[in-house]
This record gives C-alpha cells, sequence and structure tokens, in this order.
C-alpha cells in the first residue's frame, strides 16, 4: 500500500487537459495511456469525489504495452475541479450526460467508447447511454448511485436537504473529515482513507450542491430501462453507501448478473485496482 504522500505524487504527475466546449464551459480531465490514439474509456466519478479516484486504472493504462493502447480520461464533472458548472440551478442528469456529450464532441470522439461510472457517475453515464447509445460500446457501473426519483417527497427531500446541511455547517473540509472512511471498507489503510478524504475537501461547495440536486431528481432504472447494450454492474460486499442488495437490485432489473468485487467498499476502483481494471480491460496481462 502507498503512502499518502505517494498517492498524491502519483495524481500530481498525471497528464491534466482542459477542452473548451462552447458557451464558455470547460472540463477539465485527467489523461492516461496513448494520447496519440482514439480515445478508448471515459471515467464518471461519484459526488464527494474527482477525476482523481480513478487513479490506479489511469496509472494501469500508463502501464500497458502493446497495440492498441488504450486512452483513458476522467473527467471532473462539471462544478468540480476547473470545469464549468452547468447553467441550471437544479440540473438532471441528462444535464451531465449533455455536457459529457459536448465535451466528448470537442475532442472529436465519434466512436463507441467504455464509458464507465461509480456512485453518480453511474447515473450520468445510464443517461448519456439513454441519450446517444450508439455512442457506446460498453456500459459499466460501479457501486451505482440509483438516485431518489422514485422515492417518495418527504424521503426525496429529506435525502437532499440532509445532504446540503451537512455541507453548510461543516464545509467541503469538514464533510470529507466525517465521511471519507464511510467510502471504503472497515479494513482499508490509513492513506487510502486520507487519500479519498482530501479528494473530497476539495469539492466547489456550488458544484455539489447541484449534484446533489441531480442525486434527488435521479432514476437509473429509467435510464437502464433503454440500454439494450453491454452491461456490467459491479460493487462491493462492504458498501455502506450504496449497499450490495440495492446493486444487486439495479443489475437484475437491467437484466445482467451482479458482479461481486469482494469485501471493499464504496470507493471500489481505489480499493479493488485489480479486479476493476480487469473489468475495464485495463488489467496487466
Amino acid at each position: 500500500m502507498r503512502t499518502l504522500n505517494e498517492l498524491n505524487a502519483s495524481v500530481s504527475a498525471l497528464s491534466v487537459i482542459s477542452t473548451a466546449c462552447g458557451d464558455a464551459a470547460r472540463v477539465e480531465s485527467l489523461q492516461a495511456g496513448a494520447s496519440d490514439q482514439p480515445v478508448s474509456h471515459v471515467l464518471l466519478h461519484g459526488i464527494g469525489s474527482a477525476g482523481g479516484s480513478w487513479l490506479e486504472q489511469l496509472e494501469a493504462a500508463n502501464r500497458l504495452a502493446g497495440s492498441p493502447r488504450p486512452r483513458v480520461l476522467a473527467w471532473n464533472a462539471p462544478g468540480y475541479g476547473n470545469s464549468t458548472r452547468l447553467a441550471a440551478e437544479c440540473p438532471t442528469a441528462a444535464d451531465y450526460a449533455a455536457r459529457l456529450w459536448q465535451w466528448l464532441d470537442a475532442l472529436g470522439v465519434n466512436h463507441p467508447i467504455t464509458l464507465a461510472g461509480q456512485s453518480m457517475g453511474c447515473l450520468i453515464a445510464s443517461a448519456a447511454a439513454r441519450l446517444q447509445p450508439q455512442r457506446i460500446s460498453r456500459l459499466v457501473l460501479f457501486a451505482p448511485a440509483r438516485g431518489y426519483g422514485r422515492a417518495d417527497a418527504t424521503e426525496r427531500e429529506r435525502r437532499r436537504s440532509d445532504r446540503l446541511e451537512a455541507l453548510r455547517q461543516h464545509g467541503p473540509a469538514g464533510l470529507a473529515e466525517r465521511r471519507a472512511s464511510a467510502m471504503l471498507s472497515p479494513q482499508a489503510h490509513p492513506d487510502l482513507i486520507g487519500y479519498v478524504r482530501a479528494i473530497m475537501a476539495r469539492i466547489d461547495p456550488a458544484g455539489y450542491t447541484q449534484a446533489t440536486e441531480m442525486l434527488a431528481q435521479g432514476d437509473i432504472d429509467a435510464d437502464l430501462a433503454t440500454w439494450r447494450g453491454p452491461l456490467v454492474v459491479a460493487s462491493g460486499q462492504a458498501d455502506r453507501i450504496t449497499p450490495p442488495e440495492g446493486c444487486r437490485d439495479i443489475a437484475t432489473r437491467a437484466g445482467q448478473p451482479w458482479t461481486d468485487l469482494g469485501q471493499v467498499g464504496h470507493g471500489c476502483p481505489l480499493e479493488a485496482p485489480q479486479r476493476v481494471n480487469a473489468i475495464l480491460g485495463l488489467g496487466e496481462p
């Protein structure tokens, strides 16, 4: 296990690109693999996170040899990092998905990609699949957040207001202190928890608020109902945020088996890198 300093140094060494998407909007992303090759994978992070949560997958892409080598992008969602926030005060998953396709259009990505999400990123990925299914060769959902669009109004508002009140009371750093350990399994290394905490502490409150509004309205089952391509739904048995029974139900409703990642928590791309990399086709031979 790497130390916190080593993890921070590793993510700082990754290539960062900023892409103009029109309407004065920009999307920032981390890039790995072969920069001269077509984009093969796009990775979407969760609500309290950023592109750096895909560190293990990005580094795996950099290590892969042979031809063709992958080119992997992990975005900072609108309102995260240096990515421009969306215009809507209460955006939907479809709004985030529209920005995703606008960004990939600007990059000249006009071929099908592997689109992967983790947690909230799964809502965006599923909405993107509903908008432009022909542009996705495979949809991969890790520890998917279902959204609260189908919850009763009282429960939906409680979830929304609890998250926003915690942000108001504690700020990003305080929120990270309270929530980082819940992102991983009880046996996670303290330095890995520290890395998750550091990412969460840097969230922009306005971007996080927009993402909370999207999560409150989200309905992953409705978006997946239209998807007819290859689909993987995977999560860990120690996930305390999107427990395995909920992820299994999402998979079942979509007509797919649930993939068990073992005794790992919600931040499975960091805690189960070998299994996640293998699912994404980024595993070393």
